[in-house]
């Protein structure tokens, strides 16, 4: 049954609600900004209110396969200790390598909330939120102002999702928790690496010229 719950949560993550209100909206988000299909750039095409719908939906395709699969209730779940971990992951691994468009998903933000918000009551999806506004001050000024630069939002999510795992680790959640936050973290990373790697490259520069 763990493999069973692991591809239909896969499969939940991977319809790509945003990609497709896009394209009803007359708009190719792979076509929009950094060419994300996800409810970011859905927002800035199609505007806030199809872009809140694709928001609420990207996050409920993790958050709803995960609770029913957990019944709401992780300590009386349906799946205890490391078999969590795949199940958890796939909501989150189906987004980001959605077979819809060919394994060139999004970068799997909503779909994150959605997941913790049902591993941890809402609890750690809050923490996160708040790790996120404290962190786009840091973002900012490692890029010098500009808060809405590719750059800057992946500084934001990765070191966000680094902050999560400190919280998740104080908090007392339990390892199979953690190894979930791995592997979320990890792909939240390598989903941001052109990024992070064009940030780095660019203080290198920076330093290599003072």
């Amino acid at each position: 049954m763990t493999l069973v719950w692991m591809v239909c949560a896969f499969l939940s993550g991977s319809l790509m609600f945003s990609y497709w209100l896009g394209l009803m909206a007359r708009h190719n988000l792979k076509d929009v900004g950094d060419g994300n299909p996800g409810a970011l750039n859905l927002w800035k095409a199609a505007g806030y209110q199809i872009g809140i719908a694709g928001i609420v939906l990207d996050f409920l395709k993790g958050y709803l396969i995960l609770g029913w699969i957990l019944g709401f209730n992780l300590e009386n779940a349906r799946v205890q200790g490391y078999a969590l971990i795949p199940i958890a992951l796939a909501p989150i691994f189906g987004h980001a390598f959605s077979p819809f468009l060919k394994g060139k998903g999004g970068k799997a933000i909503a779909v994150t909330f959605g997941v913790w918000s049902a591993l941890t009551k809402f609890e750690a999806s809050l923490a996160l939120a708040v790790i996120l506004a404290v962190c786009m001050a840091v973002a900012k000024a490692l890029v010098r102002g500009r808060s809405t630069s590719p750059a800057a939002d992946a500084i934001q999510v990765a070191l966000g999702m680094l902050l999560l795992g400190v919280y998740l680790y104080l908090s007392g959640y339990r390892e199979a928790i953690l190894w979930v936050w791995l592997g979320n973290f990890a792909l939240i990373s390598i989903k941001h690496r052109k990024e992070l790697a064009s940030f780095w490259k660019r203080k290198q520069s920076e330093h290599a010229g003072e």
